[in-house]
């Protein structure tokens, strides 16, 4: 028996069942549930994020969902800070709390904290905005190159974000951001369960595809028209706004739009399954018995 307090993360690819299997658990568990969603955190987008509804946050308490402005700047180490603090009030009244979320980045933030990095100035940042601008994703990467030849080596080349912010931390610190990396794991006050709904690659993009459908009928359009004018800004560079922002612009009609955003939800998700896979922590559930399976889990660590 342990006497520290239990993390329950439910995690998995998009449309595989998370929330559900989330709600029925904090049920049985009678706690509280703490998001683990990079765009719920954002207020006005709650059907292209497929946030919990009001009806869901009635059955059980939700947080750190929809409680930021679009424009706000937000990152993995905020969200680490946060959800640790939601958590000391949590735990303080129950043993047991649970965690539901696909940011992968997001999730090890929380369960095995990130590296500390020097926040980036105003200075530092448009410097950098400024050279992207101008001078493009090449030459970007060739300055990267020259002062930090290992994160240039690792980062992904394609991903410009990740790119600019590692130009930025190596500026701001003085160091390169690849030597302020330990990789090694922060100790939490906190046991940690981590499970996964197994579904087969088959039943999860029929599930996505059914999911983009569900959220079209539930006013998705509407909602994407809503954001169009602040379409520039990070918290809505994601999938679903952006296809739909391309029919807005008239680049595409809105059934190739549609279609695409399933396409690339599927294309997320195995993104998503591709790291799940490297997490040897990971309890894998049974679609058809995920409820069963995980309380079989917890029970014994309460």
């Amino acid at each position: 028996m342990s006497h520290r307090p239990l993390l329950v993360v439910v995690t998995g690819p998009t449309a595989s069942g998370k929330t559900a299997l989330a709600l029925d658990l904090a049920e049985a568990l009678d706690c509280e549930i703490v998001s683990a969603d990079s765009r719920q955190v954002f207020r006005d987008i709650p059907i292209g994020t497929a946030a919990p509804t009001s009806v869901e946050r009635a059955r059980v308490p939700h947080h750190l969902v929809g409680f930021l402005p679009l424009d706000a700047a937000y990152s993995a180490a905020a969200y680490e800070a946060d959800a640790l603090a939601v958590l000391g009030s949590l735990f303080a009244r129950r043993p047991v709390a649970v965690v539901c979320g696909g940011s992968m980045m997001y999730v090890d933030a929380l369960v095995r904290g990130i590296d500390d990095m020097p926040s980036i100035s105003d200075d530092v940042r448009r410097k950098v905005l400024d050279f992207y601008a101008s001078q493009g994703a090449e030459a970007l990467l060739a300055w990267l190159e020259i002062i930090d030849p290992e994160m240039y080596r690792i980062v992904d080349r394609r991903n410009m974000k990740r790119v600019i912010h590692a130009v930025e931390i190596t500026l701001q610190a003085g160091v390169p951001a690849s030597s302020l990396r330990t990789g090694q794991a922060k100790e939490r006050p906190f046991d940690v369960l981590k499970l996964c709904i197994d579904m087969p690659r088959e039943q999860l993009f029929a599930r996505i595809n059914a999911r983009v459908d569900t959220m079209m009928d539930a006013g998705f359009l509407e909602e994407a028209r809503s954001v169009y004018p602040m379409r520039n800004l990070n918290s809505l560079n994601t999938v679903g706004y952006k296809e739909l922002f391309a029919f807005f612009d008239g680049a595409m009609d809105l059934p190739t739009a549609v279609a695409r955003i399933a396409k690339n939800t599927r294309v997320y998700a195995k993104k998503q399954l591709t790291w799940l896979a490297r997490d040897a922590q990971l309890h894998r559930l049974q679609p058809d018995a995920a409820l069963e399976q995980a309380l079989a889990l917890i029970t014994p660590k309460l």
